[in-house]
């Protein structure tokens, strides 16, 4: 009898000690736990993608993502930087680590032949109307961390620490993260501030792919909005006008100079004019133009050069135009973020915990097979105040695989974001949710 309790003693501590055994135990036990909620998280999912809402107006998201977080026992706050929620699991010492995800969608007609699509018309501020649709992932996004909060709140045998789960309003306009952080996150709401940051976005890739890289991986930006002033008056007769929307047109023109002469060469930089809006008549010259401009940048001097120069673009038309100063262009700086630089040391751990999951290692893309991208991101935003920054943002494909590859052999990117066409197929649940569990579990376990 006690060589039998001696031998099973003597198991269970090789079981212990062997990484290999351990690793594929806790596989298990991630495996087995996702099947068994998937049903529940693709309906959440479908849930969200019929009722998308634009920026801190995700007022019904956000009350899913309380009432769940509640009913796996986190302790939640909602209403930070108006619309934002988090969640705090407190399991014995160890790190502190967020996870968090976008709830927010875009000003986008669907037009996918899905059961649940969206028909979501929306009313903006200044009374007109909008089709919507989560056009970018973030619909996904909440359910991962959904599914994710789920699983750690039940298999807390598995990690020590603190877990915190922020679900964020605002990041398309780039301003939802630093509402969080100023409406005091940290310090009226008293979330912890966290060791480590992670997220995961949507990326129109085949499901099963996973791009994960350290260094700098996003641009930073800026939204801004440029007004002239002009003086209204009757189309027939424009030399008593001052025309705003000629000055505007000259104006978008004169930007990309800023870029292609003004602009090492060898460095990355993008000024987009997004919207052009002004006047309602064939025949009425209006009194101001208004610009929607998006600027795109990896260094503080590129972003200060197309800053300075739209300034002086704007005031030089303003002059040849006659316009006396104080009615010369205004500019009102809105969301903005700084490039998303991935910490090399918690990147390797996420990339070293997510191949296992790899049919082929090839499919985990990293630093060396990825280039930064001009896209932008507000995640970090919660931390690059703190003492503490250290963060990773990977990207986990949620395009149908076969689709996918047949796509890309006629030299396609199919669901692209923005697009009224973008599309999560259902597998991308499961697979995310196994991606996401895996690389937070990994965060709290390194060394």
């Amino acid at each position: 009898m006690k060589q039998n309790v001696l031998g099973c003693t003597l198991l269970f501590i090789a079981f212990l000690c062997n990484p290999i055994l351990v690793a594929q135990s806790q596989e298990g036990i991630i495996s087995s736990s996702i099947a068994k909620d998937n049903d529940k998280f693709i309906a959440i999912f479908k849930d969200i993608h019929q009722n998308p809402e634009l920026g801190f107006m995700e007022v019904r998201t956000a009350g899913i993502i309380s009432k769940e977080l509640k009913s796996y026992g986190y302790n939640v706050s909602e209403g930070i930087g108006i619309t934002g929620v988090a969640g705090v699991l407190k399991n014995g010492d160890g790190p502190i680590v967020m996870y968090r995800a976008d709830m927010d969608c875009n000003a986008v007609k669907e037009t996918t032949d899905l059961p649940y699509k969206s028909t979501k018309i929306v009313k903006l501020d200044n009374g007109t109307e909008t089709p919507v649709m989560h056009a970018c992932g973030h619909d996904i996004h909440v359910t991962w961390m959904l599914a994710t909060a789920k699983f750690f709140a039940e298999h807390k045998d598995l990690w020590k620490g603190t877990l915190i789960f922020i679900g964020q309003p605002a990041e398309e306009p780039i301003s939802g993260a630093e509402a969080m952080v100023n409406d005091g996150l940290y310090t009226k709401f008293n979330v912890p501030e966290p060791d480590y940051l992670f997220g995961i976005h949507s990326a129109p890739l085949g499901v099963g792919i996973i791009a994960a890289a350290a260094g700098v991986r996003m641009a930073g930006t800026d939204q801004l909005d440029v007004t002239f002033h002009g003086v209204g008056g009757h189309g027939s007769t424009p030399n008593l006008s001052k025309d705003p929307i000629v000055m505007a047109a000259a104006a978008i023109m004169q930007y990309q100079a800023i870029v292609s002469r003004g602009i090492d060469p060898k460095n990355s930089a993008v000024i987009t004019v997004g919207s052009i809006q002004a006047g309602s008549d064939n025949n009425v010259i209006p009194e101001s133009a208004l610009l929607k401009v998006n600027l795109r940048w990896f260094s503080e001097n590129d972003r200060k050069t197309m800053i300075e120069g739209i300034k002086r673009i704007n005031e030089g038309i303003a002059h040849a135009y006659n316009i006396p100063k104080e009615k010369y262009p205004t500019i009102q700086f809105k969301g903005w973020s700084y490039p998303l630089d991935n910490s090399n040391e918690l990147t390797k751990t996420v990339q070293n915990s997510l191949k296992p999951l790899m049919a082929d290692n090839s499919f985990l893309l990293d630093e060396t097979m990825l280039p930064s991208i001009m896209g932008s991101e507000d995640f970090h935003h919660l931390v690059i105040h703190n003492t503490k920054k250290e963060y990773c943002y990977i990207q986990v494909g949620v395009a149908e695989p076969e689709r996918f590859k047949n796509a890309f052999k006629e030299g396609k990117l199919p669901f692209n974001a923005h697009n009224g066409d973008f599309e999560v197929d259902l597998s991308a649940v499961e697979f995310g949710t196994k991606a996401a569990i895996t690389a937070t579990l990994a965060i709290f376990k390194q060394e």
